[in-house]
């Protein structure tokens, strides 16, 4: 049986802290030299406006392993967004891939073998809030990157899980529009 780590897939919500700090990274981990190493190469080279894609750093000119690359679900036109988003958030997200590798989530043998695409999510209500709580939205970035991570890993949630519990779950946004509320 090989341990080659062709393409894992994971998401995670974490919520609760301070206004406009929720964290809903998507990732996708895999091998530099299979799919996921052409499309993190393919992305890199291919910036497009409004969603760049930065790897993630723990400050200039320090790149965690794996190799990670940050790709807003938001358009980012506003100033103040992309330095939350530059600054906070890409800081968050490199510490929660290297506590998933510090976790065993990651093999730290293969640090430098495979890479990741990470779909990041930061509220836009960061543009008009006041003020915001950096340190509350570093500490869910992070959570919830490593949780993807995780989650990827382990290929959660099971097949069996989802077939028991689909009857069992709403998406919250689907009962709002039941509800009358979008």
């Amino acid at each position: 049986m090989s341990d080659r780590i062709i393409l894992r897939a994971g998401e995670a919500l974490v919520a609760g802290g301070a206004p406009n700090t929720a964290a809903e990274p998507e990732v996708i981990i895999g091998e530099l030299d299979g799919p996921v190493g052409t499309a993190l190469a393919t992305l890199t080279g291919d910036q497009v406006v409004g969603h760049s894609r930065v790897f993630a750093l723990l400050n200039t000119d320090i790149m965690v392993r794996p190799v990670t690359l940050c790709v807003s679900k938001v358009s980012v036109t506003e100033s103040k967004y992309t330095s939350i988003l530059m600054g906070t958030v890409q800081f968050a997200i490199a510490n929660g891939v290297l506590d998933a590798v510090r976790a065993g989530y990651i093999p730290k043998h293969k640090a430098n073998d495979l890479g990741i695409i990470c779909s990041v999510w930061l509220s836009p209500g960061v543009i008009e809030a006041e003020t915001v709580d950096h340190k509350s939205l570093f500490e869910i970035q992070r959570k919830g990157m490593c949780e993807a991570i995780r989650k990827a890993m382990t290929n959660e949630p099971s097949i069996d899980w989802l077939l028991e519990n689909q009857d069992k779950i709403t998406h919250k946004y689907y009962q709002m529009g039941l509800d009358g509320k979008i």
